[in-house]
């Protein structure tokens, strides 16, 4: 099962009677959930009840969430003539006419010959309405998740392609590693030489505290051992089939912890070029994952 990812965007568009609305939904990266909802006055809906099923299918992401509506201006109103004061009108244009025809297209232009009567909404309107507004608010968060679905799958592609370019750096460091025991011999002996000229003699205990720190200061073995494991952690969180964003974040700086001290341990130029090459990498992974739910 793919990853999801914290970016999408979903709009859903719907008429009902007089009424059309448009809803827009947009969710990009975030620490937490927080889900926000912009709501026309008309719609009396609580935002606290839409956030609700949001909050059940989200679990991470910054969540803004509109909706506009618009009722059909036809709807509002419509057109009545007042004949009384039409033919008071006419009367009085034939009057002062002198016989020439009048103008009966003037006449209509004149105030209050044609009127607007409103038609306020029955209240069944507004229940059909809001009924098919929220219908479509469940399709939209549906859209949501499939968008984010959509977008994780692809960032999961990336994400699998870094760890296995990791893979094959840390193959590399252990190549280079293999090759290396010549020259700690070199440097543990040259070491040894130095402790043992100095003057006063060191202890005995103090010699051996200073060869097992030397040795230990040019082993990378550890290090490429633990990052082996949190390939294999990553790996596993891919196909977790859950949210594992805050997992593989914190994996990612387990990444860089390990390859800086691989950095600080390398000794010589092969594996310094393998080390930076890896963090350049790991840096690359670290903003892919910021993504992930």
């Amino acid at each position: 099962m793919a990853i999801t990812s914290m970016t999408g965007f979903a709009r859903r568009e719907g008429v009902a009677d007089a009424w059309k609305w448009v809803w827009e939904a947009r969710s990009v990266n975030g620490k937490g959930l927080d889900v926000r909802y912009r709501l026309p006055s008309a719609f009396d809906t609580p935002d606290s009840d839409l956030k609700r099923k949001a909050q059940a299918l989200l679990s991470r992401g910054n969540v803004s969430i509109s909706l506009h509506v618009d009722r059909d201006k036809a709807a509002e109103g419509s057109l009545t003539i007042n004949r009384n004061w039409l033919q008071a009108l006419r009367e009085e244009a034939v009057r002062h006419a002198d016989g020439a025809p009048v103008d009966i297209a003037g006449l209509f232009a004149v105030r209050g010959v044609v009127e607007v009567v409103e038609q306020q909404p029955e209240e069944d309107e507004f229940a059909h309405r809001d009924k098919a507004i929220l219908a479509d608010h469940a399709g939209l968060l549906t859209d949501l998740v499939k968008a984010r679905d959509e977008e994780g799958a692809r960032l999961q592609a990336i994400i699998a392609s870094l760890i296995d370019e990791i893979e094959t750096q840390v193959a590399e460091a252990a190549t280079a590693e293999a090759a290396r025991p010549g020259q700690r011999r070199v440097r543990l002996q040259a070491a040894l030489q130095e402790l043992l000229a100095m003057d006063p003699p060191v202890t005995e205990e103090r010699l051996a505290q200073e060869l097992a720190l030397q040795a230990t200061r040019g082993d990378i073995r550890e290090e490429l051992d633990r990052l082996t494991a949190h390939i294999a952690q990553a790996r596993d969180l891919l196909v977790a089939g859950e949210p594992v964003g805050r997992r593989l974040d914190f994996l990612s700086q387990e990444f860089n912890r390990e390859a800086n001290t691989l950095c600080s341990k390398s000794g010589d130029v092969t594996l310094t070029r393998v080390g930076m090459a890896m963090k350049a990498t790991i840096d690359r992974l670290r903003e892919q994952v910021q993504n992930v739910e």
